[in-house]
């Protein structure tokens, strides 16, 4: 349903269009004057208007460098008995989105009028695509152009200084770094500063693949090359086009597949599992790993040429520990993010907090830091966070929690609990990857989680 405002001196003819306009779902008033539909214009939007060209006191020229002047979003049809060409042409410079002449049949109307409203939805779902598209790529500017790697620290400054030369080459870049230490934002960081930033970023995390299934999700497949493959599929190299791909945990990936991604490297090309077509591919890659690749490639664990291929650019990101620095303006920015996503009024840390926090290891980086923050957040009653409320425990196993009415069981167990819980948010919730770092079997690790409600 549209508004639309009738302006004609006949005020026969404007109330039939009135009549045949409510008739089409519309909702539609007449004026038999110009001046008279400025002044309801001042007090109630309309969508179009619909105005004669010849009236006594103010034309519909006169109405239409009005309206444009003080309400351009509202669409004008001029109607007009003479046909004049000259009038139709000096109505669409002026802003008209339509004409139609005097007399025209009823059917000619409601075809002109349904036209005009199609143009004008079409037209305002594009300024509207527009508009949300420009505020995406501010995000995405805001988000990726260091917008969440925080720091003042003179590590960090220099890996973003590093950031922004190394973004406009091709290059393969390696990122190093312990467990949610940032990486992947430092690879964001690295596409979205780069000419391919409307292109793709496609992340592939290679340790949480099954090992059977990663050839397939990186190459893609034909239709009946393995049991399941039930239609063709592509793969991230496939989908990542133009962009960048970014390969996280690459040192898990196994040797025969190693080979593959050798080729994609050097060849630029690829083919699908069971398939015969060879695809060219134009990614940059982006790999990461917690892992030391060249120990990895002195035990055979490792094809050494894959690794030179792959670092060709060596960026390393600092544990946090390393620069503890930053630990308050990364709170402050996680407080921040936080309280906005969960609807918490804002909260802060005493002084003291922040120097306890200061002083931790922080095993889990960033990561760990952003997860306590949001349990402080949720946890801790008033808008101070001190630190007798901190439940964290230091790398020299100094527990920093002023609770001497508990048992030494229940603070073994707290510590337990945290670690397991930090595990798994290293690790994506991957359970098994998460049992592995603790350095415990699966089955103690769904054990615990059973004991610990953290199913």
């Amino acid at each position: 349903m549209s508004r639309i405002l009738i302006i004609d001196d006949n005020e026969t003819l404007a109330s039939g269009l009135v009549l045949m306009l409510n008739r089409m779902g519309h909702e539609s008033v007449a004026v038999n004057s110009g001046s008279v539909g400025i002044t309801i214009l001042e007090s109630k939007d309309f969508d179009l208007i619909v105005t004669d060209f010849r009236m006594n006191e103010m034309d519909g020229l006169q109405v239409l460098r009005e309206v444009k002047e003080r309400w351009p979003e509202t669409d004008i049809v001029i109607m007009t008995a003479f046909g004049s060409v000259e009038i139709a042409v000096e109505a669409m410079k002026l802003g008209a989105v339509d004409f139609i002449s005097k007399p025209f049949p009823h059917d000619a109307f409601r075809l002109k009028i349904n036209k005009v409203i199609e143009y004008r939805q079409a037209r305002l779902a594009n300024t509207r695509l527009d508009e949300e598209n420009k505020y995406l790529r501010n995000e995405i500017g805001k988000r990726y152009n260091f917008g969440e790697i925080i720091g003042r620290s003179n590590v960090i400054t220099s890996l973003m200084e590093s950031v922004s030369k190394v973004a406009i080459s091709d290059s393969s870049v390696l990122l190093y770094g312990e467990s949610g230490t940032g990486k992947e934002l430092v690879a964001r960081a690295l596409h979205y500063q780069s000419e391919r930033n409307k292109m793709p970023f496609i992340k592939v995390n290679c340790g949480a693949l099954p090992k059977d299934l990663v050839e397939s999700e990186l190459f893609g497949h034909v239709k009946g090359s393995f049991t399941g493959a039930v239609s063709d599929r592509k793969g991230k190299f496939e989908l990542a086009e133009g962009g960048t791909i970014f390969l996280d945990e690459i040192g898990d990936v196994p040797l025969e597949i190693q080979v593959k991604l050798l080729r994609v490297l050097q060849e630029r090309q690829f083919d699908r599992v069971g398939g015969e077509q060879t695809f060219d591919v134009n990614v940059r890659i982006v790999a990461a790993t917690n892992r030391p690749l060249r120990k990895m490639v002195d035990d055979g664990d490792f094809r050494e040429d894959l690794y030179y291929r792959l670092e060709v650019i060596p960026l390393t990101i600092p544990p946090l520990r390393e620069r503890a620095e930053d630990i308050p303006p990364l709170v402050d920015h996680f407080i921040e993010k936080k309280c906005s996503e969960m609807n918490l009024p804002i909260k802060k840390f005493s002084q003291r907090a922040l120097t306890s926090l200061s002083e931790y290891s922080w095993p889990g980086n960033v990561r760990e830091l952003e997860n306590f923050v949001e349990r402080s957040l949720v946890m801790v009653e008033g808008v101070e966070i001190d630190q007798h409320e901190l439940h964290i425990e230091n790398r020299d196993k100094k527990v920093l929690i002023e609770n001497s009415g508990e048992s030494l069981k229940t603070r073994m167990d707290k510590i337990e609990r945290d670690l397991i819980q930090s595990a798994l948010a290293e690790n994506d919730g991957n359970k098994k990857s998460a049992a592995k770092q603790l350095g415990v079997k699966t089955t103690a690790l769904y054990y615990k989680l059973e004991k610990y409600g953290l199913e």
